[in-house]
């Protein structure tokens, strides 16, 4: 799992299928006490997050797939979590 903090949206005219009406997101990784890391990645959101919210991240896309049930979804990285407080 990673936390992390959603700094932006994706957004495109063209993609796999399998993205189609789900939303990507922009989730900069942070420490536990929320100080940014040199590091972000693109998560498909299961959670209804937006910007500015902390979140959990499974970043293993085996374990993405199994979010969506699908065992050859193109899926690496899926939102499965606000972070209400840390700590």
């Amino acid at each position: 799992m990673i936390l992390g903090r959603v700094i932006g949206a994706i957004t495109s005219t063209i993609n796999h299928a399998f993205y189609d009406a789900k939303k990507l997101l922009i989730v900069e990784r942070t420490d536990i006490d929320g100080s940014p890391q040199a590091d972000y990645l693109i998560a498909v959101d299961t959670v209804d997050a937006g910007v500015g919210d902390r979140v959990l991240v499974l970043d293993e896309g085996t374990g993405a797939r199994q979010v969506f049930k699908s065992a050859n979804a193109p899926v690496r990285s899926v939102i499965v979590g606000i972070v209400d407080a840390a700590g």
